[in-house]
């Protein structure tokens, strides 16, 4: 009876040393995944894991408010955010740098077709409209400005010769205005890149002759803190575009932006290149959802959908 409980004994001793094994060889495979996940982008879950998203850097202030929220509401959640120039975004997306994008346009046909090669269908939705404003300093009269001035300047045809100013030339600030003037190449002694747009704050703070173009998000999140900012003038511009058109002059503002009177107006997407069930599909829903939209309605921009209200109705009024 002794020598069977022996043979018991050792027979689960071994046992319990292969599950042990086991174990050692299964948590290595989980850490490797881990570090797949960590290195490539590559996602566990529409909740879980890690996901590299590329923003235009003239919405950086808003989308950090975004990963926040997203963040405290799903901690198994990681968001590597990576901040580029509209054109070096795209370029992360091609290169499989990033899973999704938030830009300020969808993806030409060129750009996609690299996709529809990998069978990718991207998911894209609509986020919220922001605007492009338009400064110069306040030592100059002009509180106002036309789009056709601002396209003449660019082409180096302005009557006051005065130097338009951008982040970067690789900026959907830049390209907008570019396309707008169906311009293909502007006037290098009249446009200038500063490299970020708190640096337009500066050259226009700094320099009467110069006239600045940002994203109103990051101008909004720069503006309060900016030493100079009494050196700085938002203009009006006149809306001579699209079915609002009514020639009238219009600053930038959250009710202005959503009545179409303001003319440089933009729409951001979220555009989910994802090539199957992730981070990707959480992320978006989150932005596009309830939370991600009132986030934008108090930052000062409009939301593609309006978030609704809660009414609280109570039977026990005390009067």
């Amino acid at each position: 009876m002794k020598l069977f409980n022996i043979g018991v004994l050792i027979v689960l001793l071994f046992s319990m040393a292969g599950c042990s094994g086991c174990s050692r060889t299964e948590r290595r495979g989980a850490s490797t995944r881990d570090s797949s996940v960590k290195n490539t982008g590559s996602k566990e879950d529409i909740l879980v894991g890690v996901l590299n998203v590329v923003v235009d850097e003239t919405i950086l202030p808003l989308v950090k408010e975004q990963e926040e929220v997203f963040l405290s509401a799903y901690p198994d959640a990681k968001l590597n955010i990576i901040v580029q120039p509209e054109l070096l975004a795209v370029r992360e997306l091609l290169s499989k740098e990033a899973g999704v994008a938030v830009l300020a346009r969808e993806l030409n046909e060129t750009e996609n077709d690299y996709f529809k090669k990998r069978a990718i269908k991207p998911r894209i939705f609509p986020v919220w409209n922001d605007a492009i404003v338009v400064i110069n300093n306040t030592k100059l009269v002009d509180t106002t400005v036309t789009i056709e001035y601002l396209v003449n300047a660019m082409k180096g045809e302005s009557v006051d010769r005065k130097k338009i100013v951008f982040d970067n030339l690789n900026s959907s600030t830049f390209r907008y205005l570019r396309e707008l003037g169906k311009l293909e190449k502007v006037a290098s002694n009249f446009v200038e890149a500063q490299g970020d747009s708190e640096k337009v704050l500066e050259a226009v703070a700094n320099d009467p002759d110069k006239i600045g173009i940002l994203g109103y998000n990051v101008y909004l999140d720069l503006i309060t803190s900016f030493s100079n900012k009494n050196n700085i003038r938002i203009l009006s511009v006149q809306n001579t575009i699209g079915e609002a058109a009514d020639n009238k002059y219009y600053k930038p503002s959250q009710s202005t932006i959503a009545a179409e009177e303001y003319p440089l107006r933009r729409t951001f997407y979220v555009q989910n290149y994802q090539p199957n069930l992730g981070l990707g599909i959480g992320f978006s829903a989150f932005l596009t959802g309830d939370r991600g939209q009132r986030i934008v309605l108090k930052s000062g921009l409009v939301p593609a959908t309006m978030p609704g209200r809660d009414i609280i109705i109570r039977d026990d009024i005390s009067l």
